[in-house]
């Protein structure tokens, strides 16, 4: 089985080799590659949750998720209580376990096949993807589904926003939750773009290298995916500087940062 662990534990978190560990108990064959999500980040959680689960892999994949702010209840905790484990079913057959927190499930909630509650504790643990969710997603993963309970609605999981950060990769480029297809704009067409406090001119492209040296472009990026039934592709806007680094130019903005265009 292939294992994605995605998690705001931070890079280099020895939480990682913890949870891994606890993983392996119950899957001692996987292979276990990790990601790290800024901390508290369920839309960057979210947003790779899907990209990566919507897309080609593996045919025995499990995503294994956890971005858990607690702000499902502003009161003081008991038990250290959070947000409950869910489970969906992609139409690929991907398995998703994970805490259902912000934006977590907003990218697939439209595609899962199954859309369910994982009955185990929301509490008892500072450290739940740790201690108390392991070995009901190592069950899952294996076919046994006698964890699971009510079926969750997708109306109640909200939708993704679509003006936001979603993640700067190595280069500086800067995903953002913009559907490519919102876009009405012609090759070389010029636009204003604010990244919170930061106003850029920028020029729209069709791909990615049809930009000179230096210019900040508004392009359709690298991250999207198809439907099951391949009615629709989605296909997410980037902002690249060729040359450069976008993320530079606008600031350092964060993921979720609003993203405006202008005019």
């Amino acid at each position: 089985m292939f294992i994605t662990l995605i998690a705001d534990y931070g890079n280099g978190d020895p939480a990682f080799a913890e949870v891994t560990q606890r993983l392996l108990i119950g899957l001692p064959e996987a292979q276990i590659h990790t990601l790290s999500v800024p901390a508290f980040s369920t839309l960057a959680t979210g947003f790779w949750i899907a990209q990566l689960g919507l897309n080609p892999g593996p045919p025995d994949r499990l995503i294994y998720h956890n971005c858990a702010p607690r702000q499902d209840d502003k009161q003081p905790r008991q038990d250290n209580e959070g947000e409950g484990l869910t489970y969906a079913l992609l139409p690929n057959g991907v398995t998703v376990v994970g805490v259902n927190a912000g934006y977590s499930l907003s990218f697939i909630k439209e595609s899962a096949q199954k859309l369910q509650i994982v009955k185990v504790s929301r509490g008892g643990s500072q450290f739940r993807s740790r201690d108390v969710f392991p070995n009901a997603a190592a069950a899952i993963a294996q076919g046994d589904f006698s964890l699971l309970g009510e079926v969750l609605n997708p109306s109640n999981i909200p939708d993704p926003p679509s003006d936001r950060v979603a993640w700067i990769d190595g280069y500086g480029n800067i995903k953002t939750t913009i559907p490519a297809d919102s876009v009405n704009l012609k090759p070389e067409e010029k636009v204003v773009i604010r990244v919170g406090d930061v106003v850029s001119d920028a020029v729209y492209s069709d791909g990615s290298f049809k930009v000179p040296e230096g210019t900040l472009a508004f392009s359709p990026g690298s991250s999207g995916w198809s439907m099951a039934d391949g009615s629709k592709s989605v296909r997410w806007m980037e902002l690249f500087l060729r040359g450069g680094n976008a993320w530079e130019r606008f600031g350092k903005p964060r993921v979720n940062q609003l993203i405006t265009r202008i005019g």
